[in-house]
């Protein structure tokens, strides 16, 4: 009877349960029934609305089975469930995928490796099946967590450990594939989610032995290394990810690499708080940096061109967050920057270009307060851990410079020139208000370190900068700041504005065969590359080349010029000859290179003898390349003559001479003769012969005084205490050489002479109405406005000191909320001059 009322009950169940339990048999070790499982396949694709019911009655006898370790009656029901996942397309499977993936958790909860291994296997299977209509309902945040954590396996069993990560980083490539196409569907994107994925991935990615051969662009491993190495799938599964990011989900995806949360995926967390954690920062990968520079090259070249300034924007974030960092993780995350800048400029940048210069340029100059600050507070003890610190932080600086340069260098030429005015504008100019750059609180010694810095960056930015036009490279509102370091008692800072005019104005490729001031047998020989002269060209120099005839002028005049300053000086006549020099603007270089001539011979400046040497050497090695380069044979003559009459009397007026370590220098210059200078009336005569204007050789050249002097604190020009106002200018060379005759009895005697004064007076006249006949027009008013500056400023001072108001015994008025009020002072405190006195 017992047995009769078994058969009944058994009769009596549904046959989807009858069907499922078919599918098993006696002994797990036989596999799934195949035929059995063919009827049930038949069964669930002719009724799909009983799927649901067959998917939650498998679910319960999985549960089972893993509950009673019956572990082959569980790899049975997954085979089934898999076989029926692939089988089945109808709208009825949504309630059956719920089934399955509560199957699929229940094994991923368990301990066992083999289990949570199947686990994987059957999320990935469904993952590859594409669902006619997505499931808005559906979410994967224990997939994403359970899968996290495996990636993070510490296994005692080596292989083990392997084949539990392997798994996690494939179930989470499979979430990434399932979820992240569908914009409705709740996405991975969120931060929660990307705080768990990125860091699992990168985890693993720095297991990875050879990280150089992971950097460039995604490459394509073999089947066998992919399934076998995690570093490798995780770095696939990496670059998968990024390369599905979009404009909206970008920086979610990429801050985690800096930044992620405590979400506790262990369970092992006991912190009530999410408490910010950071990978690279928590595993110290800025110190050495080359896990970081992998990493980042590998995001730069996964995601799409278009949102390269994403993570830029990310790394300049980070970099403002630990600012105070030790000097070598500020370096480490610069660098990183660099790599990403050198690939991100090779296509689209985006509108960060301004917001990377301004923030490279706020951590120069925090770097440079940090240098300070150790050098003041270690002062007095010079130990061994300050200079590191000291040492370090040129790292950063020079870091920061290097990546600057790298940047600006790829830009195209119209950013470029405005990333030139932009640093240009943050270089302190000493008594200038309105800097952009605040180094009030650094100091002279910090604010001339900025310096520095700034112009090494302008300086790499304009590096390979060709533009059509000089105007285009010198525009007016960049010229007159650069050229105010010039004029500073710096020799660096002055070099290094010398070095950059050589980028702008060379369009040619010429600076190279110009190095080093020599006297240059045969320019022939050099192959110089020049073009004709623009009438842009033309008008700049009409405009702005006094001023730069007036900077080379006064940068010879400097005490602390050493050899490198002369070579420079030297470049930069060269090529504004090769440049930017028409018929007038040689004429023009003529009568610079006499004047500074007669810097070292008058040596008003009380310059060294070496500096006076220097310039001889440097004006002969000038007027050398330029007679060959306007092949006149008369000027080349005379030059060459007078160069071979100093190679034999007076060689340290050569350079081949003066630059050499042993040099033995002249007491005096003035007892020199005539045949040992250039002299201008050789000149005119040479040049006038071959159609040359060389009316305006006969008056000298006087530079343009401005307020450059005083902002760039230059030794002021007017250091007397009287007022000495010239109307006319110097006599020519010849005249000066004659000035040092002995004075004696005839001579006083022709001094106190009446004709002798009128005919002087007479001879000044006409020397003044011949300037003003052939003088250009430029050069008179820059004349006459610098004398009315030197009258001007000279007054004022005069009036400061003499003109002041007395006191009252009424005293001052102060107008206070808009209302008047007198402070009086009392008459017996009140100063009196010592003549009003008695």
């Amino acid at each position: 009877m017992p047995g009769r009322v078994c058969c009944c009950c058994a009769a009596l169940r549904p046959r989807y349960k009858r069907l499922v339990d078919n599918i098993f048999p006696e002994d797990p070790k036989d596999g799934l029934v195949k035929a059995d499982m063919e009827k049930l396949t038949f069964y669930a694709v002719s009724a799909p609305e009983k799927l649901d019911r067959i998917g939650a009655y498998l679910a319960e006898r999985l549960s089972r089975d893993v509950i009673r370790h019956r572990y082959g009656y569980v790899l049975i029901a997954m085979e089934a469930l898999d076989q029926l996942l692939m089988a089945c397309h109808s709208q009825s499977i949504k309630p059956f995928v719920e089934s399955f993936l509560h199957m699929v958790a229940k094994l991923l909860e368990s301990g066992e490796p083999k289990l949570q291994v199947l686990g994987t296997n059957s999320f990935v299977k469904f993952a590859n099946i594409e669902e006619d209509t997505p499931s808005y309902h559906r979410r994967y945040d224990f997939f994403v967590s359970r899968f996290s954590a495996m990636c993070h396996s510490c296994d005692h069993d080596p292989e083990t450990q392997t084949e539990i990560r392997i798994a996690g980083i494939r179930g989470i490539q499979g979430v990434v594939r399932k979820t992240v196409n569908d914009e409705l569907r709740a996405t991975i994107w969120e931060p929660q989610h990307m705080d768990k994925i990125v860091p699992s991935l990168l985890f693993n990615m720095q297991k990875i032995d050879d990280i150089d051969s992971r950097v460039g662009p995604p490459s394509s491993p073999t089947g066998g290394e992919k399934e076998e190495n995690p570093a490798v799938l995780a770095e696939n599964c990496f670059r998968e990810l990024l390369g599905r990011a979009t404009y909206g989900n970008m920086n979610n995806a990429v801050r985690p690499v800096f930044a992620i949360k405590c979400t506790c995926v262990f369970g092992m967390c006991t912190r009530k708080a999410a408490i910010p954690n950071r990978h690279l920062d928590h595993h110290r990968l800025w110190d050495p940096n080359e896990f970081a520079v992998s990493c980042f090259k590998i995001i730069m070249y996964s995601i799409q061109a278009q949102y390269s300034h994403h993570v830029i924007q990310e790394i300049l974030g980070h970099l403002d967050v630990r600012k105070r960092d030790s000097p070598r993780v500020r370096a480490g995350i610069i660098q990183v920057l660099l790599e990403a800048v050198a690939i991100a400029a090779k296509g689209s940048i985006g509108p960060t270009v301004l917001e990377v210069f301004n923030t490279l340029l706020k951590h120069l100059r925090i770097s440079v307060d940090f240098e300070l600050g150790d050098r003041r507070s270690s002062a007095g003890s010079a130990t061994f851990s300050t200079s590191s610190k000291e040492s370090d932080e040129r790292i950063v600086q020079n870091a920061i410079i290097q990546t600057i340069g790298f940047f600006g260098s790829n830009l195209p030429d119209y950013q470029r020139s405005e990333i030139m005015m932009f640093i240009m504008g943050k270089v302190p100019v000493f008594g200038a208000t309105s800097q952009s750059l605040d180094t009030s609180h650094l100091g002279d010694l910090g604010t001339r370190r900025i310096q520095i810095m700034l112009l090494r960056s302008l300086l790499m930015v304009t590096s390979g900068y060709k533009a059509t036009t000089i105007t285009n490279a010198l525009p007016p509102p960049f010229l007159d700041p650069l050229l105010s370091p010039s004029l500073m008692e710096d020799s660096e800072l002055r070099q290094l504005v010398l070095e950059i005019l050589h980028n702008l104005i060379d369009r040619h490729d010429n600076r190279a065969k110009l190095r080093g001031i020599r006297i240059i047998p045969d320019v022939s020989d050099l192959k110089i590359k020049r073009d004709k002269i623009s009438r842009q060209d033309v008008s700049f120099m009409k405009k702005h080349g006094q001023q730069l005839y007036r900077h080379i002028y006064l940068g010879c005049k400097e005490e602390d010029n050493v050899q490198k300053n002369f070579e420079l000086l030297f470049t930069s006549l060269a090529l504004t000859t090769i440049e930017l020099a028409n018929e007038e603007v040689v004429i023009d270089l003529i009568r610079l290179a006499i004047a500074l001539q007669d810097i070292a011979i008058i040596n008003e400046d009380n310059l060294p003898m070496f500096n006076r040497c220097g310039v001889m050497a440097l004006v002969a090695a000038y007027l050398n390349f330029l007679s060959q380069m306007i092949a006149v044979p008369a000027f080349c003559q005379h030059v060459s003559k007078v160069i071979e009459t100093r190679s034999l009397e007076a060689s340290y007026f050569l350079p081949e001479t003066i630059f050499k370590d042993k040099c033995n220098l002249p007491k005096s210059l003035e007892k020199h003769e005539k045949d040992l200078f250039f002299l201008t009336n050789k000149i005119a005569e040479s040049l006038g012969g071959s159609g040359y204007s060389v009316e305006r050789l006969s008056v000298p050249y006087v530079p343009q005084v401005t307020d450059e002097d005083r902002l760039s604190r230059r030794k002021s020009i007017v250091d007397t205490v009287s007022i000495q106002v010239d109307i006319l200018p110097g006599n020519n060379t010849e005249d000066k050489i004659d000035n040092t005759e002995e004075i004696t009895f005839e001579a006083l005697k022709k001094a106190i002479d009446n004709n002798g004064l009128e005919e002087q007076e007479k001879e000044k006249r006409r020397l003044v109405i011949e300037k003003f006949q052939k003088a250009p027009f430029e050069e008179i008013a820059a004349q006459c406005e610098t004398k009315a500056n030197l009258l001007h400023d000279r007054l004022a001072q005069i009036l400061e000191l003499t003109i002041r108001p007395p006191p009252s015994p009424s005293g001052t008025m102060t107008i206070t909320a808009g209302h008047a009020h007198y402070q009086s002072v009392p008459v017996y405190e009140m100063k009196f001059p010592d003549l009003c006195v008695y």
